[in-house]
């Protein structure tokens, strides 16, 4: 069950933020900030009730601003902005040894988190991350996609997760459409910033880097990119599922987090 908290925090140039924050498991177990990708935050959620219950840990899974109904201050208008941000929440919230797990967008905006050297920050995982610009390997044009190609790019198997949207009831509709029109100001039209890539050498911070095999919105060679552009990463590939791990095989996640956290990875647990 998750206890949903809204948090007001400054930021400055931007003002005071509102944020919704919804909490998974024991308050006192490792924490763990879980952001979510351009499917808004619904696509995570499951995902962080079972890996509390399954390791007694603590999740906390904001929404961004601008998805899921949600205000977005004008001035809010980057990932980077989002990065500093969930920053600040952290000094809020005065959390310490967080491990931050970002899919897709927020994948990105967990890259960010991490290069802002933040203390707080023990660990970080990328789950089929965009941000960067990997040559001949560009993130899929979602803008120029139906959703039904959406979807088969998104899931090794598609069918239980498609949807028709013009189904959907107008409340849900107009999420949809506030979510897709949050992607295109944070992320823009490539959804990457050619400056990420080279700033990424600067990391000192344990990283796993997970990829879903049959990604068709970012492909491996550019989840390997990924992994080979930060100096303490570790890449690992998962078998028969897509650029949604956490949601369509999350088992799969929580394993390959917790046998790193088991191995190498001794910061991501205590």
């Amino acid at each position: 069950m998750a206890t949903t908290t809204r948090y007001t925090v400054s930021l400055d140039g931007v003002g005071p933020v509102e944020v919704s924050v919804a909490g998974y498991g024991d308050e006192d177990g490792q924490p763990f900030l879980l952001l979510h990708g351009g499917a808004g935050p619904q696509s995570v959620t499951g995902f962080a009730e079972k890996f509390a219950a399954a390791h007694g840990v603590h999740v906390l899974v904001p929404t961004h601003p601008g998805f899921g109904g949600t205000e977005r201050p004008e001035a809010l208008t980057t990932v980077s902005g989002l990065a500093t941000l969930y920053g600040a929440l952290l000094d809020q919230l005065a959390l310490t040894d967080v491990t931050v797990i970002g899919n897709s967008i927020g994948g990105w905006i967990t890259a960010e988190i991490a290069l802002l050297k933040s203390p707080r920050v023990s660990g970080i995982v990328l789950i089929d991350a965009v941000g960067i610009e990997v040559p001949g390997r560009p993130v899929a044009d979602f803008f120029s996609l139906t959703m039904d190609q959406v979807f088969g790019l998104t899931f090794h198997d598609p069918e239980p997760f498609r949807i028709d949207p013009t189904t959907l009831p107008p409340a849900a509709q107009a999420i949809a459409a506030g979510n897709r029109t949050a992607i295109a100001v944070y992320a823009g039209s490539t959804m990457a910033d050619p400056t990420l890539v080279g700033r990424l050498g600067s990391l000192e911070i344990p990283t796993l880097v997970l990829w879903g095999e049959s990604d068709g919105i970012v492909d491996t060679d550019y989840g390997r990119a990924y992994a080979a552009a930060i100096p303490l990463a570790q890449f690992q590939l998962l078998p028969e599922t897509g650029h949604s791990p956490q949601l369509e095989t999350p088992d799969q996640v929580i394993h390959a987090i917790w046998d790193s956290a088991e191995t190498d990875f001794s910061t991501f647990a205590r």
